[in-house]
């Protein structure tokens, strides 16, 4: 696990990094605007070029190198942020040009995600998939804890310009890292072979392996409704406590740090302890504190404590979730195929990205705060349990995308066997591959 580690570690510090530009630059567009829709349409820019190109950077990721790929999303993630670095630097930084930023951001990301979760299969072995992907939700939650807080230390000595400037600095360092680490190419396959042709063939070969296995596909479809539901108010999360504290940026630095505290807990349980041995009770446990958690007592909140426990408790089971899930696709998925295949399943499990953050400010800006502001059925209904004000509104939404939430996630454990048995019904790629070899 040493050169895994190494790896580790750069992104770290370079998302580490990435995470105080964001919050920096979340609440300078929240201020510019007062809009939930324009932090809305940054998350769709965001998810955009990721969604259009995903299947075309899967198929780049099987056939070159990995540690290459890899690369290339760190060179774009450079090249945005220096961009913003440059035009703030000129006095003439728009909120149009954090769209561009987000896009290209994607572009990058569209790489960096299959290429960094296939190579987790080379590197490691098979028992450990769980603890590296809890080392690896670290990378996503643990800059979060501290960022916040660096940040509101930082900007108010360096600036916006001197955030942005050591983003920069630090991608170089996650570059360091990829280039002293081996990282070994798959084993061809069976599924590898069948899947070679041309770089559209090989694109489209990711949608294929998955449709072609029921069980797969049945938990993908099971990740884009819970997507679907969560996007529909997850977005609001900073508005939501801006509206809430009257643009107190401290206190959304507080939340924002208790859920990432949250998500280390569970990636350091998750990643020591590795879960339990049936994957899919994690995902059961997961899936289903977190929309009780993270959306239902999260909205129930009126005052900086609750949203702190919502926050730090809820943070920690989607660990469970995203761990579990990567472990199981890990496992049955052949290695030299997985960047096609991952790439695909992201794809899918993100279809609604560009619909949801835009549908979740719209319903914010022009439905429900609106209605909870007059005597609306909806006033009438929701007022005792979240008061009335600025982001009463966004506290329903909340309350209604957890309470959907957590129906989904019992439908499909109780009614829909083919998801919840699909450990038992689909064998892991060696065992496949060993059951070939004796036919």
């Amino acid at each position: 696990m040493l050169g895994f580690t190494i790896v580790w570690a750069g992104q770290i510090v370079s998302v580490l990094a990435s995470t105080m530009t964001q919050f920096a630059l979340t609440i300078w567009a929240y201020q510019e605007t007062g809009s939930a829709t324009a932090l809305g349409i940054i998350e769709t820019s965001f998810v955009v070029p990721f969604l259009l190109l995903s299947p075309f950077a899967g198929a780049m990721v099987d056939r070159y190198n990995r540690k290459l790929m890899m690369m290339v999303s760190d060179l774009a993630a450079i090249t945005s942020t220096a961009g913003l670095l440059i035009i703030h630097l000129t006095g003439s930084l728009e909120i149009w040009h954090l769209y561009v930023a987000a896009a290209l951001n994607g572009l990058g990301n569209t790489f960096q995600w299959p290429a960094f979760s296939a190579a987790i299969s080379t590197m490691v072995p098979k028992e450990n998939y769980s603890r590296a992907n809890g080392m690896m939700s670290l990378v996503e939650s643990g800059p979060s804890v501290l960022a916040p807080l660096l940040a509101g230390m930082l900007l108010p000595v360096i600036q916006l310009t001197g955030i942005l400037a050591l983003d920069v600095i630090t991608f170089f360092i996650a570059v360091g890292a990829l280039l002293v680490v081996n990282i070994p190419q798959p084993q061809r396959t069976v599924e590898g072979q069948a899947g070679k042709g041309s770089l559209l063939q090989e694109a489209f070969y990711g949608f294929k392996y998955i449709f072609a296995r029921r069980s797969l596909l049945g938990l993908l479809i099971f990740f884009v409704c819970l997507n679907f539901v969560i996007g529909l108010s997850g977005s609001l999360f900073s508005p939501f406590i801006l509206a809430r504290t009257g643009n107190d940026s401290a206190a959304l630095g507080t939340v924002t740090s208790a859920s990432a505290i949250g998500a280390v807990i569970g990636g350091l349980v998750i990643g020591l302890w590795g879960g339990f041995k049936r994957r899919m009770n994690n995902i059961l446990l997961g899936e289903t504190l977190t929309g009780l958690f993270c959306l239902i007592i999260f909205g129930l909140g009126r005052s900086l404590p609750v949203w702190v426990f919502a926050a730090v408790i809820g943070g920690i089971f989607p660990i469970f979730t995203n761990g579990s899930s990567q472990a199981i696709w890990q496992a049955k998925v052949a290695p030299d195929v997985q960047g096609r295949v991952f790439s695909a399943r992201r794809m899918i499990a993100w279809s609604m990205g560009p619909i949801t953050p835009i549908l979740a400010g719209l319903l914010a800006d022009y439905v429900t705060e609106p209605a909870m502001q007059t005597q609306t059925w909806l006033a009438r209904i929701f007022g005792p349990l979240v008061g009335v004000g600025p982001g009463a509104g966004m506290a329903v939404q909340f309350i209604l995308t957890g309470i959907a939430y957590i129906l989904i996630v019992l439908v499909v454990f109780l009614f829909v066997p083919v998801v919840r048995d699909l450990e038992d019904r689909l064998p892991d790629h060696d065992q496949a591959q060993k059951l070939d070899a004796v036919s």
